[in-house]
């Protein structure tokens, strides 16, 4: 054996215990998130949705207007809030929410957030303060602040965020998603971002897989077999002295 083979195969010994180290990872990971409960993680079952307001109902739809102050309305929707029928209008400038029946402009302050969070509950649970956030963070990583966190004081340790602008509820955590939030980070190995299969890391541990494949195919023939089929070569120099 060379000392180019000795070499190589010390590095694949190590390279194979990290990726081993690593297979047993997404093993536990996927496995626990496998077994964790799906509804639960959503945060449990939605309440029933309230019926969208009719659009009879929209008689401050003037009001309106005029407050848009001739702005280019890029999307609109009449939609209930918790027990008002409400219009969402989005121009390039901003979206804003206005009572339908008034037209006077709706808010999502504290009392508005945790009355919704509240609503959405499966229990009805009481809500504890609501804090409104305006940076991004791993919970609703997805999402553009400002929104309104609301903890609730139940089993799982819920928080409901709800959004600032349009008063609806963007995520319900509990313990069960902090959970599986954690085995998913270790599943994709994204730690920082927790939302990308397409990062450095990864794409690393996919290349050392490769070598590994390969040089573990070249130190098998260059190695092992060459001892283990030996009895063939000392057989043919029995037959032909």
């Amino acid at each position: 054996m060379t000392i180019k083979s000795i070499w190589l195969r010390r590095i694949h010994k190590w390279v194979g215990l990290a990726i081993g180290l690593q297979f047993v990872l997404w093993a536990i990971s996927g496995t626990a998130m496998a077994l964790l409960d799906m509804e639960t993680v959503a945060g449990g079952p939605r309440p029933q949705a309230i019926q969208s307001a009719l659009a009879g109902e929209a008689s401050g739809w003037p009001t309106i207007v005029r407050q848009l102050n001739s702005e280019t309305i890029e999307g609109l929707r009449l939609r209930t809030l918790i027990d008002r029928p409400v219009v969402e209008v989005r121009t390039a400038r901003s979206t804003r929410m206005f009572d339908a029946r008034t037209g006077v402009r709706v808010t999502i302050d504290a009392e508005a957030a945790r009355a919704i969070a509240r609503s959405n509950h499966p229990n009805r649970t009481s809500p504890g303060p609501a804090k409104l956030l305006t940076r991004p963070s791993l919970p609703i990583r997805d999402h553009e602040p400002p929104i309104w966190q609301v903890d609730f004081a139940d089993k799982d340790a819920s928080t409901y965020y709800v959004s600032a602008t349009t008063g609806a509820v963007l995520e319900r955590r509990n313990d069960t998603w902090r959970w599986w939030d954690f085995f998913w980070m270790l599943h994709n190995m994204d730690y920082s971002d927790r939302t990308s299969f397409n990062h450095p890391l990864i794409i690393t541990a996919g290349v050392a897989m490769a070598w590994l494949a390969v040089t573990g195919f070249w130190l098998l023939f260059r190695t092992m077999w060459r001892h283990d089929l030996s009895w063939i070569r000392d057989l043919n120099m029995a037959r032909h002295p």
